[in-house]
């Protein structure tokens, strides 16, 4: 599956049977076809048999075997004993929020019914619908197939027109958490001991990132309180153990100033600067102790957001500023970082050519929406090949980090 994965990141599904009719033309029998189990676990071990050496040849034609060796393999050992160990959840710390956020939401429910005047379901968009924009003739947004959007893009555009727009889109945040996090959590929580074990998945994202599932824990909020409240549930699990938290310093950063090779970045770096403060002394021709708070949050996002093809529609919605201001700061800040300017135009054409792109470490992504005549196909396709050496090389760096630590952990005896 892994080999296979790094062969093609942009594949849908690496099941054996996907690989064995990719690398040897051969279809396997479907599960629905009856077979016995011990058959059937008896052909996909002669399937996996067989395309070991297909699959290796092809790593090694591409360059990628050093990669699947000495990084994908051993962390397969990693990720199991991680998910093994699972992470303890203070189930009254949840229940306390449940009772929090329950309380929230029914006090924000009256004041809408209030500003309305009736009572109404607010998770239900067709009802919702007919309150905004027949009842209350609000200005209507987008259209969908049932009707008139009610998502929060929409709702946004709405928060001056009416006071109860704000208080349904607070209704809305505990709703989505309370759903997602503070009811779901207790029920995944194993009964032999008491902890809560998600699954990893080492060949799915196309950049070479993990992700998780039942429960994914990598999208557990940080940015807002609410969000840091169900972080705080997650404990070490017994008094004579600690949480340890490390992380890279802007990672993405840096690789995008060495990807580049812009002089700016680099210098800044070098120097320990703070790197969004000097970003926004440069693009606004200050002083860097002159720049203001709102300044240095705004190269922050373009800071953050330049590998990801941040618009200045995006910059002007997140900064609330213009959409002429946003277009100027970002013309601005590619002549001043013209070495970002240059590495994007130049890994465009490369990906153009080539029809892939890759990370330092040689990880590949095939981008076939480049060849493609729609123009917004071929727009994510630009930003995917922007993107991908840069959060990918941050991935496989993260996953370098992973196995050294478990190494040390193992090699000092520790648990």
């Amino acid at each position: 599956q892994i080999a296979a994965y790094l062969l093609n990141a942009s594949l849908r599904s690496q099941t054996i049977a996907d690989v064995c009719a990719e690398r040897l033309d051969r279809i396997l029998p479907p599960p629905a076809a009856g077979l016995p189990p011990a058959h059937r676990a008896g052909l996909e071990a002669l399937g996996a048999l067989a395309v070991r050496a297909p699959l290796a040849a092809a790593l090694a034609e591409v360059h990628l075997d050093r990669l699947f060796a000495e990084l994908e393999l051993p962390l397969i050992h990693v990720l199991a004993r991680m998910e093994a160990n699972g992470v303890t959840v203070d189930r009254e710390a949840l229940a306390v929020l449940d009772r929090e956020f329950t309380g929230e939401m029914q006090r924000l429910e009256a004041e809408i019914y209030e500003d309305v005047g009736h009572q109404f379901n607010l998770g239900s968009p067709k009802q919702l619908e007919q309150v905004l924009f027949f009842e209350l003739s609000l200005p209507k947004g987008k259209r969908t197939k049932t009707g008139y959007s009610t998502d929060a893009s929409v709702l946004e555009e709405l928060r001056a027109a009416h006071p109860m727009i704000d208080k349904l889109l607070e209704w809305r945040v505990y709703s989505k958490l309370r759903s997602t996090y503070v009811e779901a959590l207790p029920t995944l929580i194993a009964e032999q001991d008491g902890r809560l074990h998600t699954t990893f998945h080492q060949a799915v994202a196309a950049t070479g990132r993990l992700s998780s599932s039942d429960p994914n824990l990598q999208n557990i909020p940080i940015r807002s309180e609410l969000g840091r409240k169900i972080r705080r549930a997650f404990v070490a699990g017994s008094p004579d153990v600690v949480l340890m938290a490390a992380d890279y310093s802007q990672i993405e950063l840096r690789i995008l100033a060495h990807v580049s090779g812009d002089e700016h970045l680099r210098d800044a770096f070098a120097r320990e600067a703070d790197i969004h403060r000097e970003s926004a002394a440069r693009v606004l021709h200050k002083a860097p102790e002159d720049v203001t708070h709102d300044e240095r949050s705004m190269a922050k996002m373009v800071n953050f957001g330049i590998a990801y093809g941040m618009s200045d529609f995006g910059l002007s919605t997140r900064a609330g500023i213009s959409r002429a201001e946003a277009k100027e700061f970002i013309d601005t800040y590619f002549a001043t970082y013209s070495g970002i300017s240059y590495y994007m135009l130049h890994i465009k054409e490369v990906a153009r050519q080539q029809g892939w792109v890759s990370t330092l470490l040689g990880r590949r992504r095939s981008i076939p929406e480049l060849r493609m005549s729609n123009p917004s196909l071929r727009g994510a396709g630009e930003r995917m090949a922007i993107n991908m050496p840069i959060q990918g090389t941050a991935a496989d760096i993260v996953k370098i980090a992973m196995i050294r630590l478990a190494d040390r952990l193992r090699e000092g005896g520790f648990r």
